[in-house]
């Protein structure tokens, strides 16, 4: 077993074809708007109140709507409709499916059932750092503003897998660096596939097509993904009495990588809803107290 999507799923088990799940995946997408997407239609907000709320996200963690009050352009009565929008609007794969004649209703029942026990052992709650690995408390900070720039800045759909120690990680399409020192010497690595890069590039450059790119610049949205991460993460880290010094991202050539000795690797698997695949790593210090 493996983490998984629900279409993802039901195309393994031969209950729907990959083409019709593009397209519950395609009406899925015409539906489910963003939050700013959704302010705008509204009136409330202006594509310019938008992209300043995007610029903002970067360096504060603080979600698409709390950010807009914080910035004087939304009200909180306002944000709370726009968010009721949202949710009452919201449509899952399961009723997309049906919708396109992919299932029906006590089919959708019968295999949302089977999904969910095949996903229960990856299901968690938080991010857990496995027992042994000193300061915890900053690497479940660290996941936990990976994945909220995943969603808030390169806007991914993913679902993460649980934490391991391990020692290596295995070399990937793409695989950008940044150091940590001062309290804590850790190297945070990000390794992405060409499709994963292809989604951030598209994303901080807000194309919809970013093939004609050279790579140098696909390379350097990654870099930059991973600049905004680690700045939140030495600011979060700052607020819990741990000073860090970040070094400029570095594309790593060949993408596979060692932890040197004395550092223990932590490794944060993510499971893109497309199929594709990204790993976070953490290679720190075994020893609490030596960094």
């Amino acid at each position: 077993m493996a983490v998984k999507f629900f279409g993802q799923y039901l195309v393994e088990k031969g209950v729907v074809t990959r083409e019709t799940l593009l397209k519950a995946v395609e009406l899925q997408e015409s539906v489910n708007l963003s939050f700013g997407d959704i302010a705008l239609s509204m009136e409330f907000l202006s594509r310019q109140d938008i992209e300043r709320v995007n610029q903002a996200q970067r360096s504060e963690d603080l979600r698409f709507g709390d950010m807009a009050v914080k910035l004087g352009l939304l009200t909180q009565e306002r944000m709370q409709q726009v968010l009721t929008k949202q949710k009452n609007g919201h449509l899952y794969i399961g009723e997309a499916l049906v919708k396109v004649g992919g299932l029906d209703e006590a089919e959708l029942i019968q295999y949302l059932a089977e999904f969910k026990a095949d996903q229960a052992p990856y299901i968690t709650e938080r991010v857990t750092i496995p027992a042994g690995v000193p300061h915890p408390e900053i690497w479940e900070m660290a996941a936990d503003l990976t994945y909220k720039m995943l969603t808030r800045i390169a806007r991914l759909t993913f679902r993460p897998e649980p934490c391991r120690v391990a020692g290596s990680l295995a070399e990937s399409d793409v695989t950008a660096t940044i150091r940590f020192n001062g309290d804590i010497n850790a190297c945070y690595i990000f390794a992405v596939s060409r499709g994963v890069r292809a989604r951030i590039a598209a994303a901080i450059l807000d194309e919809a097509d970013v093939g004609h790119e050279p790579q140098e610049v696909l390379n350097d949205t990654v870099m930059e993904f991973i600049n905004v991460v680690c700045g939140n993460i030495a600011a979060k880290a700052a607020q819990l009495g741990k000073a860090l010094d970040i070094s400029p991202p570095e594309i790593v050539n060949p993408g596979g990588m060692e932890a040197q000795a004395g550092q223990v690797g932590i490794i944060f698997p993510i499971c893109l809803s497309d199929g594709e695949r990204a790993e976070l790593a953490i290679f720190t210090n075994s020893v609490k107290g030596e960094g």
